[in-house]
């Protein structure tokens, strides 16, 4: 009886041992200080200011921020967004309150056509996407603003004008594939009484129609956001072609469990400067391939979203946050901008980890 007592307190011992352990194995405190401290620099840095004492939304920084931010809320027993949070969406809303006043982030006139349009159209889908991550009352204006800005003619239809700098994953020729999974991600996180509203319906197909005409011939990287977003948006992709994004993400796996943004980029990128592209594993494209993965609920893919997970609670880095380099160019790991793509990894891998089950 002593023996079979024992072998029983060794289980518990053991099995509370290992919660410990998973618990310890990534440091979420110090992902959150990364992200506000990084969020908190956006908020004052000069090029980043905009009309009516406001700031731009960025790609690699701010939008991934409010996507990752209140993932942590729980384990950090938050009662409410963070100040840069509130900071944040305030901003937001805004410049959706004063969308007819407000300038674009970019012009005409001093960036060349047609980058009026391209930055008024790209807001708005990531004004729409926030807002709707945090169900404030002013998403159903960003929402409104983004359907209105929805191509309706042409190739492109039922996506939108896209910012294109030739900067990769987020401003290249490819991007606009990347915001119309954006724009449907924007209208998953709203609540269930909005996305089957009638009002939204012919959009929707309109969306839908875009990306099951564009997928096949999209970056791995746009694709998954595409699946990720289809994960609360059936519709969006015929169960074919999500099974084809998912095999192909898998297939890109790399032997240490990771992804590396340098195989899932657009066929034959070459960064402008000619320096080669980092091609180990990183944080932005495991997390972002493991969040596709798990959020759009593919089966029999346990074992190499395990691995996944395994590869970023070994790599969050001392100051708490993940890495990943320029697509662009060689840049200072040390600078400001050379922290861009770290911000999106970090980001990404903090959802991608709080979706992990074992993980919350």
């Amino acid at each position: 009886m002593k023996t079979v007592l024992a072998a029983i307190l060794l289980f518990t011992a053991a099995q509370a041992y290992a919660a410990d352990a998973d618990a310890k194995s990534w440091d979420r405190r110090a992902a959150a200080a990364y992200l506000d401290g990084r969020m908190g620099w956006w908020t004052t840095w000069p090029p980043s200011a905009r009309d009516h004492d406001t700031f731009c939304i960025s790609c690699h920084t701010t939008l991934p921020y409010a996507l990752a931010r209140p993932a942590l809320r729980s384990a950090l027993a938050e009662q409410g967004p963070s100040p840069n949070e509130r900071k944040f969406l305030d901003n937001i809303a805004k410049r959706v309150s004063l969308w007819s006043e407000v300038q674009p982030f970019y012009n005409d006139a001093k960036n060349g056509p047609p980058k009026s349009a391209e930055a008024r159209s790209t807001e708005a889908v990531l004004n729409a996407v926030v807002l709707s991550r945090y169900q404030v009352p002013s998403a159903p204006d960003a929402l409104r603003n983004m359907w209105a800005l929805q191509l309706k003619t042409g190739d492109a239809r039922g996506s939108w004008t896209w910012l294109n700098f030739h900067n990769e994953p987020w401003e290249a020729p490819d991007s606009a594939f990347w915001g119309a999974s954006l724009a449907a991600l924007a209208v998953g996180m709203a609540p269930k009484e909005y996305r089957e509203s009638a009002a939204i319906q012919e959009n929707l197909d309109l969306l839908a129609g875009y990306l099951q005409r564009e997928e096949s011939s999209q970056s791995t990287l746009h694709r998954s956001v595409a699946l990720w977003a289809s994960g609360m948006l059936p519709r969006l992709l015929q169960p074919a072609q999500r099974a084809a994004i998912a095999q192909e993400i898998l297939s890109q796996q790399r032997e240490d469990g990771g992804w590396s943004e340098s195989t899932l980029v657009i066929k034959d990128w070459k960064r402008r400067d000619g320096t080669p592209m980092d091609g180990a594993s990183d944080g932005y494209g495991t997390g972002l391939m493991v969040l596709a993965l798990r959020e759009s609920r593919v089966p029999n893919a346990d074992a190499q979203i395990a691995r996944g997970v395994a590869w970023l609670e070994r790599h969050q880095d001392p100051g708490g946050a993940w890495l990943a380099t320029s697509m662009n160019k060689q840049r200072d790991p040390a600078s400001d901008a050379g922290r861009f793509m770290n911000d999106a990894a970090t980001a990404y891998s903090v959802m991608a980890l709080s979706s992990n089950p074992s993980s919350r």
